[in-house]
């Protein structure tokens, strides 16, 4: 029995390090070789290899992964998201995702968007392996959704062109400088009266969580730490003009959905 749990123990120590050193590699590590190489003026040169190559983009999103990652508070985030749509009228209008995400974020919201009224679906990134991806998971949607390859800090969208905006967990990975721009450009798409829906993580209440959030955020995610300070997503909003935010924390706020309304 011993030799058997230590075999366990050991083999459970292999895999979380070797996945740990995957996430690494593929995160920020990628970032720090970029910075060597001297690789981190392109436009898309914060994007992890993770969200560019297709293969590891297919390796990688899988719902249980995706969940995990979160602290299986995934679902919870995306359905006070869907919520939220679900109560806007969005008959006759347009609907935004800025930036894919992983899991099954992307096929709630258009489905949310839809039976909401909403007669088109605009799915925005700036990797083109993300839309092909993305269009995977969205084909029921075909007639409603539309792809542009689209950097969240410099939209194509015209002014007021959308009624409801969804940006899931694609701030904390932005540099600190570009944090600002996207959320301006968040807010500038939409309507008056129209709805951002900011999905990301928060400064947890519990030192523990606190504690782990900041080793993992040293670790892996370089960009997220600000968001518990210097670039709040809530201070950053109410700092523009006819902006009101609301805020949801879970999980002793280790997370959040903001929800932020443009003046009518």
């Amino acid at each position: 029995m011993t030799t058997w749990l230590t075999y366990s123990m050991t083999a459970l120590v292999v895999v979380l390090a070797g996945t740990a050193l995957f996430f690494f590699t593929m995160t920020r590590g990628a970032l720090l070789m970029r910075g060597a190489m001297g690789q981190l003026t392109h436009e898309a040169a914060h994007v992890y290899p993770i969200y560019s190559n297709m293969r590891l983009i297919r390796f990688v999103d899988y719902q249980p992964v995706i969940a995990a990652i979160l602290l299986f508070q995934y679902s919870r985030l995306v359905s006070i998201i869907t919520h939220g749509i679900n109560q806007m009228d969005l008959r006759g209008k347009q609907a935004l995702i800025t930036s894919c995400a992983f899991g099954n974020v992307m096929p709630r919201v258009v489905e949310a968007a839809v039976k909401s009224g909403a007669d088109k679906v605009v799915v925005a990134d700036i990797i083109k392996n993300e839309l092909d991806h993305a269009q995977r998971k969205l084909t029921q949607y075909g007639g409603q959704t539309v792809y542009v390859q689209d950097n969240a800090i410099g939209l194509k969208q015209p002014d007021a062109s959308v009624s409801a905006n969804v940006m899931f967990f694609l701030l904390h990975e932005l540099p600190h400088h570009l944090k600002g721009e996207a959320l301006k450009e968040a807010i500038r798409v939409l309507q008056p009266g129209g709805k951002l829906f900011l999905g990301e993580f928060h400064k947890p209440r519990s030192w523990v969580l606190r504690a782990l959030s900041w080793t993992y955020f040293k670790v892996f995610e370089p960009y997220g730490l600000a968001l518990w300070n210097t670039h709040d997503p809530v201070e950053m909003l109410h700092a523009m003009p006819g902006v009101t935010c609301e805020r949801h924390v879970v999980f002793f706020g280790n997370f959040q959905v903001v929800v932020a309304t443009k003046a009518s």
